[in-house]
């Protein structure tokens, strides 16, 4: 008797049928191996185009959009979702939502709890690809989240976590970046996650950017643009579709889109020459999607509308100049940037108007949906334009494999995510990044003779993906594993003179305080905590979490490192630095300039101090 088909057998001949009756496109083209020739890209679009004349109206508005949805399971999540999705979306599943609205893609996020643990997240993934496929027109869906890394991850551990867009621009090396990107593209594929809102594109020239910072490889174009290319290929690798963001770029603003409108005031020479080498290098790459800002470029269209809602940028510029043809997906639309100057309901068919392709998160998807159907209905948008988008993202589809099989199993999951192999990986490229700033009289590196008692303080905040940290544990923690004795005293970011008080008196007996300091400002009381260290005499080391800025407001300790976050990774790697376990080779990817005098800039492009 022959052995019984596995669960991964099953799924596949399954979404393979339901895709092959539909489509007949069996193999993926944008991200394959081998090159697709323009006979077989003609006969692959002339299946799509086949299949895009079977959809109803209603599903074609569905396919593009993507959408939260709360919950671990696609069809049985815990009550509490279920509670959340019919306040919110007026569903009980993720099952249900594609039953009801059709939607072409889902966004995972922590706090909406689809990503509890890899085999959690794979089985949630094949929920709803069945849940796909089970609709009149079966069709895969595209399952995005922001993978970011660095400070902004969905997905933590037991997956890898790798350093930073800043934290790889100041390693430098293209190499590692692409190999980040390829490891992080292939955990995600593992757990049914092909689409990731990475790499960041902005080019950070404002140190007092609220919302990229560190996310930015860096304030050189060319370098950003260096890094982007070679992070698109490195997730394409991996089998996910790369995003780059946030288009015409968001490095250059003090507001934070989420909660405001920013203006970005570069002249249209200035946006060619800083914003736009970036975007042009990921277009150069072969990127598969492109997220617009929700920002003001008044040079660039004088209406002032923001970017996600302009046709002056999107169709003008992305399209016709820089002549991209790829999905363009908006940023989320729930974001206060893109909801200042016109309502909810408006907001969709602006920004299909514009030449946005993929509709992001909005904040009510009934009003936005059906906005858009009577759009089509009424003739202010044309069941023609929709196709044009339809056929963007069933392309994308397609190049992904997803029409193929669009599931993945347990077995994958083991074979791939958080391997040792992997972790490894991360360590070393982590190690590389780190940028020693202040190292006065070489007191870097100490040994665990010399400095045996260690005092760490600190802000914790909390980490991006919700498994790792505090920062103080995971550094205190390292410290331990290299064989010191570290003292705990977590401080905060904005420590009380009672907490300040408590990690002075902790510092008596120790023979080197370890702080971490998070975006200090000039009335930051981090400052204060540093200075009082400083003054009782014991041998200071500051650990900039974040921003590398930070070393700028500090003075008196002995020495400075830069991690760029607070991920383990990170702080894990400053700390063998720290203990000369490993080199500091990383330079700073942003100048730092004068905290007193901004045209005074103390630490230049490049700069980072070595033991040798």
């Amino acid at each position: 008797m022959p052995p019984a088909p596995s669960r991964r057998t099953v799924l596949t001949a399954t979404a393979a049928a339901a895709a092959a009756a539909v489509t007949g496109v069996t193999a993926p083209a944008a991200l394959a191996d081998q090159p697709v020739s323009d006979e077989q890209r003609t006969a692959d679009d002339k299946k799509l185009r086949t299949l895009l004349s079977r959809m109803s109206l209603e599903e074609k508005v569905g396919q593009l959009f993507v959408m939260r949805v709360y919950g671990h399971s696609a069809t049985a999540p815990d009550q509490a979702d279920v509670d959340a999705n019919l306040k919110e979306i007026g569903v009980r599943t993720a099952a249900e939502l594609i039953d009801r609205y059709h939607v072409g893609g889902i966004i995972y996020f922590a706090w909406a709890h689809n990503t509890r643990d890899p085999h959690q997240i794979a089985d949630l993934s094949n929920g709803i690809q069945r849940a796909g496929l089970a609709q009149p027109t079966p069709l895969p869906l595209l399952i995005s989240t922001d993978q970011e890394h660095g400070i902004v991850c969905r997905v933590g551990e037991p997956a890898t976590l790798m350093p930073g867009a800043m934290a790889l621009g100041a390693g430098g090396s293209h190499a590692d970046a692409r190999k980040a990107a390829q490891i992080a593209g292939a955990e995600l594929a593992a757990v049914g996650i092909r689409q990731n809102y990475a790499p960041v594109a902005d080019v950070n020239v404002n140190p007092a950017n609220p919302v990229i910072g560190v996310r930015s490889f860096g304030a050189d174009p060319a370098a950003v643009a260096a890094m982007v290319a070679a992070q698109v290929k490195g997730y394409q690798q991996g089998g996910v579709a790369a995003t780059s963001k946030h288009f015409p770029g968001h490095g250059d603003t003090a507001t934070d889109s989420h909660y405001g409108l920013p203006t970005i005031t570069h002249t249209r020479e200035q946006w060619a020459e800083l914003d736009a080498p970036p975007f042009r290098a990921a277009i150069a790459a072969g990127i598969d999607s492109i997220m617009t800002a929700h920002i003001v470029v008044p040079a660039l269209d004088p209406s002032e509308d923001p970017a996600t809602l302009s046709r002056p940028i999107l169709t003008g510029i992305l399209r016709e100049q820089l002549g991209y043809d790829g999905v363009v997906v908006t940023d989320a639309l729930g974001m206060e940037g893109v909801r200042t100057k016109y309502g909810d309901e408006r907001v969709p068919v602006l920004a299909l108007k514009a030449g946005v392709d993929q509709l992001l998160n909005p904040p009510n998807l009934s009003v936005a949906w059906h906005a858009v159907l009577a759009a089509v209905k009424n003739g202010e948008l044309t069941e023609a334009r929709l196709d044009e988008s339809i056929l963007r993202i069933l392309r994308l589809k397609a190049g992904l494999g997803l029409f193929k099989d669009p599931y993945v199993s347990d077995a994958g999951v083991d074979r791939t995510v958080g391997t040792p192999a992997h972790l490894a990986h991360a360590d070393r490229i982590a190690e590389r990044t780190t940028t020693l700033l202040v190292n006065e009289g070489g007191f870097l590196p100490v040994s665990r003779r010399s400095h045996p008692k260690v005092l760490v303080v600190g802000a914790d905040p909390a980490s991006p993906s919700g498994t790792t940290g505090p920062p103080t544990g995971t550094v205190a923690g390292a410290l331990n594993e290299l064989g010191f004795t570290p003292t705990v005293v977590p401080t905060g970011t904005a420590p009380t003179a009672a907490k300040i008080d408590e990690a002075v008196a902790a510092a008596a007996g120790q023979d080197l305080v370890v702080v971490g300091t998070y975006n200090l400002t000039a009335t930051s009381t981090q400052r204060t905590l540093v200075a009082r260290l400083v003054a009782t005499g014991v041998p200071v080391v500051t650990i900039a979490i974040r921003n590398p800025y930070d070393v700028a407001r500090t003075t008196g300790q002995r020495a400075t490192l830069a991690a760029y976050s607070w991920t383990d990774v990170e702080l894990r790697a400053a700390v063998r630095v720290l203990a000369g376990r490993a080199e500091p080779q990383g330079r700073l990817p942003v100048p730092v300039q004068d905290a007193a005098d901004p045209a005074k800039v103390l630490y230049p492009v490049g700069y980072g101090l070595s033991y040798r």
